[in-house]
Parts: C-alpha cells; sequence; structure tokens
C-alpha cells in the first residue's frame, strides 16, 4: 500500500474548521502515520540538526526523551549524539502509584525494554529512586499538534501536564526546559490552551525551532 508523504510546505489544519479536539487529534496522528519510513528518517535526522543550533541543548547534561509511536518523529538519534558528548538520557515510566504521573530513568544503549499498559517500551531492570525532574535540563516531549504561539495538544492523559504541574503555577520553576517536539505537518493554525495545560518553552520541529518565550 502507497503511504502518503505528507511534505514540509503542507499548510497547518485551519482550527476553525476542524472540529473539537478529539477530531483534531485523529486528523493529525493520520498525519503522522502517514509518513513514508524514508520522510520519517529525514524528519529524525532533522530535528537532529535543529536541537543541535541551540546552545541550551549543546550545554545540557541531563535530557529526556520518549520512545516513538504511532508515527511520532524519532528523537533517538539525538539520543545517540547526546551520548558521545558525555550527556545523560533518560526515558519516562509511569509511575507505580501516582496516578498521571511520570518519572525519569536512564536511557542508554544496553537498556532493555517491556511495553508498559498502553504498549509503549519502557525501560526494564533494578528499580531505583526516581530522578527529581528538576536535576533534568531538558524535556523533549512528543505532541499531536502544536501552534506558533505555544498552544499544543498531546494524546490526552495528562501524563506531562500533572508531572510538571509546577511549571504551570510558575512559582521558583526554573528547570527542566520543555520543548514540545513534532513533525512540521502537525502544525495547527490556533490552538487554546486548557487551563491545565503546562507551558512549553519551545518547539522543534525537522524544520525550525520556534521559541515560546
Amino acid at each position: 500500500m502507497t503511504r502518503t508523504h505528507f511534505s514540509a510546505s503542507d499548510a497547518p489544519v485551519n482550527s476553525a474548521t476542524s472540529g473539537n479536539r478529539r477530531e483534531l487529534r485523529r486528523l493529525l496522528r493520520a498525519r503522522r502515520r502517514a509518513l513514508s519510513p524514508t520522510a520519517q528518517a529525514s524528519a529524525s535526522a532533522g530535528l537532529l540538526r535543529q536541537l543541535q543550533l541551540q546552545p541550551w541543548f549543546n550545554s545540557a547534561k541531563r535530557i529526556a526523551l520518549y520512545w516513538p509511536s504511532d508515527g511520532e518523529i524519532d528523537p533517538r538519534p539525538v539520543a545517540a549524539r547526546a551520548w558521545q558528548h558525555h550527556k545523560r538520557c533518560y526515558l519516562p515510566v509511569l509511575h507505580p502509584w501516582l496516578k498521571r504521573r511520570l518519572w525519569f530513568t536512564p536511557f542508554a544503549r544496553r537498556t532493555r525494554f517491556a511495553p508498559n499498559r498502553f504498549g509503549i517500551p519502557e525501560p526494564i531492570g533494578p528499580v531505583r529512586a526516581p530522578l527529581n525532574n528538576r536535576h533534568l535540563d531538558v524535556v523533549l516531549l512528543p505532541l499531536v499538534g502544536f501552534d506558533r504561539t505555544g498552544g499544543r495538544l498531546g494524546m490526552g492523559g495528562g501524563f506531562y501536564d500533572t508531572t510538571f504541574a509546577a511549571k504551570r503555577r510558575g512559582k521558583g520553576f526554573k528547570r527542566p526546559r520543555l520543548v514540545g517536539v513534532a513533525h512540521s505537518c502537525q502544525e495547527v493554525d490556533a490552538l487554546e490552551l486548557a487551563c491545565w495545560d503546562v507551558p512549553l518553552d519551545g518547539i522543534a520541529t525537522e524544520r525550525e525551532y520556534i521559541a515560546i518565550r
């Protein structure tokens, strides 16, 4: 079956005609899943190039990424380059007892995985105390949709919003830097932030880095 390749020139979705958030989420997930393997690999390489242009990325020592699924842009080349520069990488793991919370566990070349309840691979191995979120320098979090002012659409579970709720309150929150990551074809004309949405510091695609504040 031939898969559609959405090019970087595709116009952003007009949110005024996209229906509700559920329908918009369905449309944008279909867009990223339709990208060919070649387009996915190119996008992943482009994401790495964009991040390497950012001083905050080059100075970061502890970087949290995610394991890609459902057509998400793949940040694993970012991890490979980070390891070359002696940076530490982490992956989110569902918290064993706190609802809609993540903790972050080390991610290395020899890390072993098992699927979590959503079917997404998670690191397995000796039980370790969770890394305090404030010890991370950068968190790359996957987006379903985004606009150029920082509006964003996730999968709807609220895990990152709950985990980093302190950033929404804004008092004394200095780190980590939260950077949304997506394919450029997931851009939306406008997205209204919900009251629970944690604000982003920026958005990275294969084409550009958009600083939010």
